[in-house]
């Protein structure tokens, strides 16, 4: 079976891991949202990249959950003694990425061609696409202020209320992330933000018309766990978007797009009266064997829909 991940932030990267640990590496694509990335101090960042591939190499930061493990801070510490912005962590681990990153992409190789040499280095056998080569800034509108989305997360820790997520127009797909849904059998939305992680993503021309017409399966997974978020913004963004923040409105929230919906046991009964098939599971993923438990679990479900 082809499966596609769309991935983004902690949750996304926990469940491609367990994915990529269960399948051939042949059968998995991993679609990583790209609207968090920005330019910091000349450097090209790609937080959601990075998570993705530092979980998949082995060597997340699981304190954290982003960066690298056994990460030092002697650049951002002497950074900030000569009078620079260090609201942006980089770790020195981290850095040699950006580094490499920027170069490359400032050669003139794709974002595409640079994140498949970071993984090969990495060690990563699966396939890992950034959403576009294109530029495709998230931006958070709070009343009259818009926030590039880094500034909005990190800088103001998500405090300032989101009035509206700003999408940009006219990105367009690569190539390679259309091939990739041309041949999925099924697609799976990890438990990311909707609306920062998964929403540009499918944003992107033309991912959206495609989920709709050619996988014969898209199932999503919540990432809200009794009316909070595991991790980060959801939970506080559905109730001032005018959303519940549970479970239920995250199906109803991505709509006809999606044909199944994993949803935790703490949340067991809520969304058993859906219009698309539900499984209700242990969804938090605090270890390895959490992740390829959790993987394989969904990997079932999506196989008895397949089957019909």
């Amino acid at each position: 079976m082809k499966v596609v991940v769309l991935a983004g932030g902690v949750g996304g990267a926990k469940l491609a891991d367990g994915i990529a640990r269960i399948l051939p590496p042949e059968d998995v694509t991993i679609i990583v949202n790209t609207g968090d990335d920005f330019e910091h101090l000349g450097l090209t960042i790609c937080p959601d990249l990075d998570t993705v591939m530092y979980r998949l190499a082995g060597v997340a930061n699981d304190e954290t959950g982003w960066g690298r493990a056994g990460e030092s801070w002697r650049t951002i510490t002497e950074l900030a003694a000569l009078g620079g912005p260090d609201w942006f962590r980089l770790g020195d681990l981290d850095l040699a990425t950006h580094l490499v990153r920027t170069q490359m992409l400032r050669e003139g190789e794709t974002l595409t061609a640079v994140t498949h040499h970071l993984c090969q280095k990495l060690g990563i056998q699966v396939s890992v696409l950034p959403m576009s080569n294109q530029p495709a800034p998230t931006q958070i509108q709070s009343g009259e202020t818009i926030y590039p989305f880094q500034t909005w997360f990190v800088h103001e820790k998500w405090q300032p209320p989101v009035t509206k997520v700003v999408l940009p127009e006219d990105v367009r797909a690569t190539r390679a992330v259309i091939r990739a849904f041309e041949t999925a059998d099924l697609v799976l939305i990890a438990p990311s933000n909707p609306f920062v992680s998964v929403d540009p993503i499918l944003n992107v021309y033309p991912i959206r018309a495609l989920m709709m017409d050619l996988p014969q399966a898209v199932i999503a997974v919540s990432p809200i766990v009794g009316g909070a978020a595991v991790k980060g913004p959801a939970a506080k963004m559905m109730q001032e978007l005018g959303l519940p923040h549970t479970s239920r409105a995250v199906a109803e929230y991505y709509g006809e797009l999606i044909d199944g919906f994993v949803y935790d046991t703490q949340d067991a009964g809520s969304c058993d009266d859906l219009e698309v098939a539900t499984r209700c599971l242990d969804t938090m993923m605090y270890t390895e064997a959490d992740r390829i438990r959790l993987a394989g679990e969904i990997m079932q479900f999506a196989e008895e829909m397949l089957r019909g």
